[in-house]
């Protein structure tokens, strides 16, 4: 079920204009989430994020996120990670027409999906939505090394042109 406070907090890092896009499955059914500033993911868009504006601290993060236009959202709006693959595939797909809402609303120039399973859901709401602009694709930051090297170094180079304006 939907956290609501969660879903508060998440709001209130919401930028005026969302310039890049992240879309993660679903906040974490361990209770986790980036914006409590406890989950893997929010760990890894910090050293990401601190590679390219290595004054970022644990207490700026958020702020110079949302700061930048950034702006982290799901797409399914409760945990899906817990579920059998079958539920876990229909949650994403039933996920996919307010996703294309959202997308409409934001209208970001990019949309970053930080999972590479979801792509195709993100890649049909997109349609739906009609939207178009940059794309990029990272591998989830979890339990591979490799995957998180190489979500770091690609967000990195995202942060970069962000903290420099250039996004």
């Amino acid at each position: 079920m939907r956290d609501l406070r969660q879903e508060r907090l998440r709001r209130r890092f919401r930028p005026p204009k969302v310039s890049t896009l992240f879309i993660g499955e679903s906040p974490p059914a361990s209770g986790r989430f980036f914006y409590q500033q406890d989950s893997g993911l929010y760990r890894a868009m910090l050293q990401a994020f601190v590679s390219a504006n290595p004054g970022l601290t644990d207490e700026t993060f958020l702020e110079a996120f949302r700061d930048a236009g950034c702006y982290l959202i799901d797409l399914c709006a409760n945990p899906a990670d817990a579920l059998s693959p079958p539920l876990r595939k229909a949650a994403r797909n039933a996920a996919e027409p307010s996703l294309a809402r959202t997308i409409v609303k934001l209208a970001p120039p990019r949309i970053v999906t930080l999972l590479r399973a979801i792509e195709p859901n993100v890649g049909r709401a997109i349609a739906r939505a009609g939207w178009s602009g940059e794309r990029v694709s990272l591998p989830y930051p979890g339990r591979w090394k490799r995957h998180r090297e190489t979500f770091v170094r690609e967000l990195g180079s995202i942060a970069a042109l962000l903290s420099h304006g250039a996004a």
